[in-house]
């Protein structure tokens, strides 16, 4: 049998509701901890599940529930304080409106530099320098700093280099709604490509028209724990009984139309 990308055991985190959760260091020393158990949490605790190439899992859950902290740790950009995970192949993150970006940097030199952290050599990230500049449609700010990018804007430049890392794993944690729906819909396009190329997606959104365009599988994270690990209709089913409340469908008529004629059942 083949080995999982991602394999996590008892996995959990724990944060303050405290912004300062020691007061200084010498507290931390002499003390430890200074916070009560009160202002601890537990966003999840005991997490197993393994995750193998080619799947595309859709994250589900309420505000709070912990989706976006359990991409971070698969991200590697946030240590678990229970369990462990091991992620055995490279990870494309997009979960954050800077997507990893240096605000101070321009559109130019953010492309360069995340492209390189990531192991493209400076041939390859020229090769691919225009097709990712016009799929973001930023040409005419490549010599911008990024700080000054709207929040469609860095979106639009970080997915398009994000997308073009040909990293095995990629995370996307619901930054596609600040996206125009012209923009969404070459999002989509390009997630299907990449699926059908064998890249294994971690996917949160609250909307259940794309969770289930994309996911096969979907972990469920409710009250601390994982509710449920299984496929994305029976995951979505029992989120909405659960909250009494549907994911969002953002998607019009139109859009939906669009992609029922295409050959998306392989992702269903």
């Amino acid at each position: 049998m083949a080995e999982p990308l991602v394999s996590a055991r008892d996995l959990g985190v724990q944060f303050s509701r405290n912004r300062r959760r020691h007061r200084s260091v010498r507290e931390l020393l002499v003390k430890g901890r200074t916070g009560t158990r009160s202002d601890e949490f537990w966003p999840f605790r005991n997490v197993t599940f393994d995750i193998y190439q080619g799947e595309a899992v859709g994250v589900v859950g309420r505000n709070g529930q912990g989706k976006s902290t359990l991409l971070s740790i698969i991200a590697g950009v946030l240590l678990p304080d229970e369990g462990t995970v091991d992620v055995r192949a490279g990870v494309a993150p997009l979960i954050a409106l800077t997507g990893g970006f240096e605000g101070e940097l321009s559109a130019r030199e953010n492309i360069a530099l995340v492209a390189g952290l990531h192991g493209m050599t400076d041939k390859e990230i020229a090769d691919s320098f225009d097709e990712i500049v016009d799929f973001a449609e930023i040409r005419d700010f490549l010599d911008t700093p990024f700080k000054h990018f709207s929040s469609g804007m860095k979106v639009r430049l970080a997915f398009s280099v994000v997308s073009r890392l040909r990293e095995p794993i990629m995370l996307v944690d619901e930054v596609l709604a600040v996206g125009d729906a012209p923009f969404r819909r070459k999002c989509y396009e390009r997630i299907k490509w990449l699926l059908g190329e064998g890249q294994t997606l971690f996917f949160v959104s609250h909307s259940s028209a794309q969770l289930r365009r994309f996911c096969q599988r979907g972990l469920y994270l409710e009250g601390g724990e994982l509710r449920a690990d299984g496929p994305i209709a029976d995951i979505i089913e029992q989120y909405e009984k659960d909250t009494g409340v549907a994911q969002d469908d953002e998607d019009t008529p139109e859009e939906a139309l669009s992609f029922a004629t295409t050959d998306m059942d392989t992702y269903d």
